[in-house]
């Protein structure tokens, strides 16, 4: 994976170093944001990464909890390579800045594991079908919508690369049965999900609407997995105006025993195919 790299990740690295150097100096923020001679509130954000740090306040702070020029050298580099900028940014008037970072950390993933309900994965859609799903909300103009078509047509290319991730999707059937744009546009989109789990590394199940009540009924959800072990799972979960994306060990390891039990309650790969062409034809 090391042919692609996004600066919000590194930014996300940086942040979870800057924090433990802290707490393991035993510092405060006060104390450090004093000796490196910037606000408080610029060494939480920092440790947040929330945003890119200067390379000059990294290096007073690496100073001030007593790293060698060596360990200094490589977060130096961490802070740079965070300042540099992603492709999705030159979009940043069609997607929203939270889902900016989404796009920066799928940009290194190694592995996707995503539950969808309402709406077929979004880099397994169509552009018509995209389109029509985009175009849903009557909040959104046709202009944006475009934009936001180009966003998520651009992001797929992330499967076309012999290093592209490993994807574990699963369906609900009701998104499958769903007429989004028409039936030639859904016969399409079905054809195209079909087609793309026969890929190396792709797995599509369905969810079966005859399986009833299942432990994800509040919900679509994502487990990012990333390919450098200092750079833990991330759940991503999205909503009308926003998202949350849970960092914790303990509730990275809750998605991912849900996504378990989804797994188990949903159709092999091959039941699945045969049922996706099923509901095309």
């Amino acid at each position: 994976m090391a042919s692609r790299t996004s600066p919000t990740v590194r930014r996300r690295r940086l942040a979870s170093e800057m924090r433990r150097l802290r707490r393991e100096s035993g510092k405060t923020r006060e104390e450090a944001a004093k000796f490196a001679d910037i606000a408080p509130a610029t060494v939480s954000r920092i440790e947040a990464a929330v945003h890119a740090p200067k390379v000059a306040d990294i290096m007073a702070l690496c100073k001030f909890y007593g790293l060698d020029d060596e360990r200094t050298e490589v977060l130096v580099t961490l802070a740079r390579q965070s300042r540099q900028r992603g492709w999705w940014q030159k979009y940043s008037t069609a997607i929203p800045a939270w889902f900016e970072v989404y796009v920066g950390l799928e940009e290194e993933v190694s592995e996707i594991r995503s539950y969808q309900s309402e709406v077929i994965f979004g880099l397994l859609q169509t552009e018509a079908y995209a389109r029509t799903v985009l175009l849903a909300d009557d909040n959104v103009s046709p202009e944006d919508g475009e934009r936001m078509l180009e966003v998520r047509m651009r992001r797929q290319k992330l499967l076309e690369g012999l290093d592209r991730p490993k994807l574990w999707i699963i369906q609900n059937e009701a998104a499958l049965r769903r007429e989004v744009g028409g039936r030639a546009v859904m016969h399409e989109q079905l054809d195209h999900l079909v087609t793309m789990s026969r890929m190396p590394g792709v797995t599509i199940q369905v969810l079966p609407l005859a399986s009833g009540a299942h432990p994800s009924m509040h919900g679509a959800f994502e487990v990012l997995s990333f390919p450098n072990r200092r750079d833990p799972d991330v759940v991503y979960v999205d909503y009308r105006n926003g998202s949350i994306y849970l960092e914790e060990s303990a509730e990275v390891d809750d998605y991912a025993q849900l996504f378990d039990q989804l797994r188990a309650r949903a159709l092999g790969p091959d039941e699945t195919r045969t049922l996706i062409t099923q509901i095309a034809q």
